[in-house]
């Protein structure tokens, strides 16, 4: 694939799929539907391509186009992938063509429903491909749109408060992000003489002074925090998982709370390597505190919906913690995390949302006795809530271990801290499980069907996944490390920062993963 642009195509064909539907007449929700699983399947192949093609053991971008938009704007079409995003674009491409066949239910305005659908998986995969800092901003921008009209149209009672209420916080925080980029940017022609928001130009500027890099990277984070959600911006979460349909749970879960922590990784710790070490105690408490929060909250919760939200709380306080105990091994658990949680979030969104199809209602003292009528359903969601508290031998162990383990090395007693979280999760998720599925079967559950072939079809592939990766994560974390190494190392050279010996060690012995190899690709100017 080296001439074919395979990242453009990635993103223009979601929106071309998107723009398709609109020649469908209103009536034909068969073809609608057609168009949206032809485009999601095209999107899901060539984003199979990109992993296949994808050299382990690079620590740069690879498959990268650039293309100058505009010189007196510095605005450039630019896209890559690396370690950190290239699962993360693979990961989006599955979710949405299994959230496209859960949506076979929508029967209301279902091309309206595609159109949407499709149009923010183009603007999903955008975010994760754009390396021009404007680039990236439309599309974490554009991404408001589509995902307010499907939480707003197709949600449960309550779901124009939560759409607005996710539309407000997200929005408060891109107004911060924007002002940060646009300072940057011209920071950056001050000191240079050009005009740039390329992300590798501005990352290889010797950056503005450290106190205007703080203020610069808390514009930033607070863009990047809310999305991920980091407690205490998280509340938008619950109330939009509540009332968005099975579907845009899945895709929030999966992939959009990721933006947050991939926009940390991505463009905080290249563009403000010192700000990124400075304030990694504040992160790390926020980690900790986010984590045991969202397992206690999880517990107390009513609407299986909710539960699920608030473990995701948790989980995405796993991945900060990784990201910040600024090690090799914390970032790669991290960033594992970030493949594993969709497998295992997006399943228990599916499953809840096959049961609320049942009995139209998602609260936990509505069910009971599942197990009984439905034990292929309950098996689906027993093997998706052990990986996602991370039992040995699935996905999410691997992740949290290795997040874990950065932590230990670098900030002992944060990492000590956050393990309780492990167990509170546990208790949280087994109790749900017990009170849903355990016991004779009560009411209405005693009519439920088991799990259907269509609804095998969504949530099959995910665990399978989840296990394999459980088992055999090592071609994973073998794209992962080299950018992890990179990232670490840019880190230390910028700031001074010792790493842990278990870093140093392990960069030794990886000589590629140290980003000695050159990227690969067209016009990659490290």
């Amino acid at each position: 694939m080296s001439d074919f642009p395979v990242l453009s195509a990635l993103i223009a064909v979601p929106f071309l799929g998107a723009a398709a539907t609109l020649w469908v007449p209103e009536q034909r929700a068969e073809a609608a539907r057609a168009v949206g699983y032809l485009t999601t399947t095209l999107t899901l192949g060539l984003a199979g391509l990109l992993v296949w093609d994808f050299r382990a053991g690079v620590g740069g971008f690879q498959f990268v186009e650039e293309h100058r938009l505009s010189s007196t704007l510095g605005v450039s079409w630019i896209v890559g992938v690396d370690g950190y995003s290239v699962f993360l674009v693979a990961v989006t491409a599955l979710l949405f063509l299994l959230g496209l066949v859960a949506s076979e239910t929508v029967t209301d305005r279902a091309k309206a429903y595609t159109f949407w659908f499709l149009l923010l998986e183009g603007t999903i995969i955008g975010v994760f491909c754009s390396l021009d800092l404007i680039s990236f901003f439309v599309f974490w921008e554009l991404m408001l749109v589509p995902m307010w009209f499907l939480i707003a149209g197709w949600g449960s009672a309550a779901r124009r408060y939560a759409a607005m209420k996710f539309f407000l916080y997200t929005a408060t925080g891109s107004a911060f992000l924007l002002a940060a980029i646009l300072a940057l940017g011209f920071l950056h022609r001050a000191d240079v003489g050009e005009l740039t928001f390329d992300l590798r130009a501005l990352a290889a500027w010797d950056g503005p002074p450290p106190g205007t890099a703080r203020w610069l990277f808390a514009g930033f984070m607070v863009a990047f925090a809310v999305k991920a959600p980091i407690w205490p911006l998280h509340t938008w979460l619950p109330d939009v998982h509540t009332e968005a349909p099975t579907a845009g749970s899945v895709i929030l879960a999966g992939v959009i709370i990721k933006m947050g922590t991939y926009g940390i990784l991505r463009f905080c710790f290249d563009l403000f390597p010192g700000a990124a070490v400075d304030a990694a105690p504040i992160m790390l408490t926020l980690a900790v505190v986010g984590i045991l929060y969202g397992s206690v909250v999880a517990a107390m919760q009513r609407d299986a919906k909710r539960v699920i939200a608030y473990s995701s709380v948790a989980h995405m306080g796993f991945v900060v913690l990784g990201l910040f105990s600024l090690t090799v091994i914390g970032v790669g658990g991290a960033t594992f995390t970030m493949l594993s949680h969709p497998l295992t979030t997006g399943s228990l969104f599916l499953v809840i949302g096959m049961l609320y199809e049942r009995r139209h209602s998602r609260l936990i003292d509505d069910f009971g006795g599942v197990a009984t009528v439905a034990p292929l359903l309950t098996g689906a969601f027993l093997v998706a809530t052990f990986a996602g508290i991370g039992l040995p031998g699935l996905s999410g162990f691997v992740g949290e271990f290795l997040s874990l383990l950065g932590a230990f090395l670098a900030h002992r007693w944060w990492g000590v801290a956050a393990t309780a979280g492990v167990i509170l999760a546990a208790v949280s998720m087994l109790w749900m499980v017990r009170r849903m599925f355990g016991g004779p079967p009560r009411g209405p559950v005693a009519s439920f069907t088991d799990l259907s072939w269509r609804e095998a079809a969504t949530v099959v592939p995910l665990l399978a996944l989840s296990l394999f990766l459980g088992v055999h994560p090592r071609p994973v974390l073998q794209r992962i490390e080299p950018t992890a190494a990179r990232t670490i190392e840019r880190l230390t050279e910028r700031t001074g920062r010792r790493p842990p010996a278990a870093d140093r060690a392990r960069a030794h012995h990886r000589p590629a993963a140290a980003g000695r190899v050159p990227a690969v690709g067209h016009g990659d100017r490290r």
